[in-house]
């Protein structure tokens, strides 16, 4: 194919919503909107998206006008083409928060929801393989960690795995809401249980800020549950943010990050892999678990450690079977255990074909 006619594909992909990157690897490939970090940022991407209610059933869907006008739903932007819905049993607590519109509701199937800004968070069946997957594959990859940092996680289930390790000493929280901090005590007590703990300190703000004023290298692991990189999320899938971050982590400290889906974001997770190895000299890693509410069924984790003492995060050096108490502290693990962990780095043949970062 001729240059120019390159060029005209290339343009036509980008007019259906694909667009020309390189990556960082000084190769131009086509990448799909949804993974596209700047896609965020234009005003019909970065809107938020609605806790639709139709006939019994929450779907994930995303407001917009059509030509007329006239107010339309579209599926969100990171998983175009495709819809999430669960049967409502009931409606819970619906409020708008000065940052976001908070739901809760009784499922037919997996029992309590949370739903912000029409995505779904957490269900009380499955939240377990979530918050003990995010927790314990960084803190169980190093020795006796003090100093914990978690980065959103205002539904406290992060906070009642953290709370597993005896060694842990302090457990700061930054959380921006404060309305899902108090929702989550109220409909979601059994992973709220977490604030309860005299070692968790919360602070009411935004992160990012947090981040920029922790002083040098006091943490030994920072875990960032954070929401899809849309509108203002953006910030915290980008280097500004990792790098303060690699600067709050004490020398072979460990970063734990929620990474999106392998089936729907490789050219996102890309994205990520090519910064987060520009900051931390360590070592970078994907892993993944099933999640079945979740977009695909699956979420990647991304684990990176920083300058400094060796991690081998694919063999726990902190097994969780040997800490004592631990499989049963509040309650009983239900999802994480050694095999799982080691399993959750074994990556499909695709992705070490798409994720080029990894190689």
């Amino acid at each position: 194919m001729e240059g120019d006619e390159l060029k005209d594909l290339d343009c036509q992909r980008t007019m259906d919503g694909w667009e020309s990157s390189n990556n960082g690897s000084g190769k131009a490939i086509l990448i799909p909107a949804c993974c596209l970090k700047a896609k965020a940022s234009q005003p019909e991407l970065g809107s938020k998206s609605h806790s639709t209610v139709v006939s019994g059933w929450l779907s994930e869907t995303q407001p917009s006008s059509d030509k007329s006008g006239k107010q339309v739903y579209f599926n969100n932007p990171m998983w175009p083409g495709e819809a999430h819905s669960l049967k409502v049993e009931k409606i819970l607590f619906q409020e708008k928060s000065k940052y976001q519109e908070v739901l809760v509701f009784q499922s037919s199937a997996y029992g309590r929801v949370l739903v912000l800004d029409g995505i779904l968070q957490l269900t009380e069946k499955d939240e377990c393989a979530y918050q003990e997957m995010i927790a314990h594959l960084p803190l169980c990859s190093i020795e006796s960690p003090k100093n914990v940092l978690v980065v959103g996680g205002g539904d406290g289930g992060v906070l009642r795995e953290i709370c597993r390790h005896s060694s842990v000493e302090l457990i700061d929280i930054c959380e921006i809401d404060q309305m899902v901090i108090d929702v989550s005590k109220e409909f979601f007590p059994e992973l709220a249980i977490g604030f309860e703990d005299p070692r968790v300190c919360l602070h009411v703000g935004d992160a990012i800020e947090f981040l920029k004023q922790a002083p040098e290298g006091k943490y030994d692991a920072i875990i960032v549950d954070s929401s899809d990189p849309v509108g203002p999320a953006q910030e915290l899938v980008e280097k500004p943010f990792f790098k303060n971050i690699g600067r709050a982590l004490r020398p072979g400290g460990v970063l734990c990050n929620m990474a999106e889906s392998m089936w729907l974001h490789t050219h996102l997770i890309n994205d990520i892999i090519y910064i987060c190895r520009e900051i931390f000299k360590g070592s970078v890693h994907y892993a993944w678990a099933s999640v079945p509410t979740y977009p695909s069924g699956v979420i990647g984790f991304l684990l990176c450690s920083t300058e400094g003492p060796p991690v081998d995060f694919v063999h726990p050096i902190n097994p969780i079977e040997k800490l004592r108490g631990a499989l049963e502290f509040r309650r009983e693990l239900k999802f994480y255990n050694t095999e799982i962990h080691e399993a959750a780095f074994a990556l499909p043949s695709f992705v070490k074909r798409e994720v080029a970062a990894l190689h």
